[in-house]
Order: structure tokens, then C-alpha cells, then sequence
């Protein structure tokens, strides 16, 4: 499959992910498909199957951000890249969800913590750490 083949699909299949997240937080579905990780986990064997078809034949590296660009330039390792950003952002999404859940935190405050982490990542991450410090009056990660 192409590149661009791949990407659509894998962006595809994280929406349904993030729309249970922030519109079905509890429905059992939303459990299967996000909080088990299952989706991350596809995503996380598109990714490795992306390194292992790649690795030792691209230009570049991580040494350096030349050598990182230079790394991207090839179309399947930057798709990787991508891979990469949707698995661990939606994982994240659903720790979140899972968390604020346990805790009782208002879905309606946690859902914009949802839409950033999805757009930004470590944005939302931030927020929704900062949003969960406020609400339970201390700030650690504990409980």
C-alpha cells in the first residue's frame, strides 16, 4: 500500500476513537475500541511494521535535527512519524477518560482536555493534568 494509502487509513481509524471519547466516554464500545488500547495498539503494529520495513535502508538519524529531517524524507518512515503521534495521543486520550472517570472529574470539563490532547498533544496532556490537580486540590499522579 502507498504511503498516502496508509496515512488516510490510519488517521481514519483514529477518529472513531476520539469521537467515543469525547461523546460516549462510557459506553462499552468506547471501552473496547480506546481504554482496552486496542486501537492504539493497531496503530503501535502499523508502526513497527513501518520501522522493521525500513530500517537500515533510509538516510539520516537522531542525532541531530538535520539527520532527523533528513530521516523524513523518506514518505514510510514520516507516515511512522505519524503512526507514532496517533498511538500515543489517543493512548493518552484514553488514560485520560479513564482517569477523570475513577476520579468523577465532570466529562464536560475533561472534554476539551480530549479535543487538545487529539490536536496537540501534550497540550491537552497539560491541561488535563491541570484541570485534575485543581479539581482534587493536589497535584501528583498518584491516585
Amino acid at each position: 500500500m502507498s504511503a498516502e494509502g496508509l496515512f488516510v487509513l490510519c488517521s481514519g481509524l483514529v477518529m472513531p476513537g476520539w469521537l467515543l471519547l469525547v461523546f460516549a466516554p462510557r459506553w462499552r464500545w468506547t471501552d473496547r475500541l480506546v481504554s482496552l488500547n486496542l486501537l492504539p495498539l493497531l496503530l503501535a503494529a502499523v508502526y513497527l511494521g513501518l520501522i522493521i520495513s525500513r530500517f537500515g535502508t533510509a538516510e539520516g538519524g537522531f542525532g541531530s535535527l538535520a539527520r532527523v529531517r533528513q530521516l523524513f524524507q523518506d514518505p514510510y518512515l514520516l507516515l511512522a512519524g505519524w503512526a507514532h503521534y496517533l498511538a500515543f495521543d489517543l493512548f493518552v486520550g484514553g488514560w485520560e477518560a479513564r482517569d477523570a472517570r475513577r476520579l468523577g472529574l465532570p466529562h464536560l470539563l475533561v472534554a476539551p482536555c480530549l479535543v487538545l490532547t487529539l490536536l496537540f498533544g501534550p497540550t491537552g496532556f497539560l491541561l488535563y493534568c491541570a484541570l485534575r490537580g485543581a479539581l482534587r486540590g493536589r497535584f501528583t499522579m498518584t491516585e
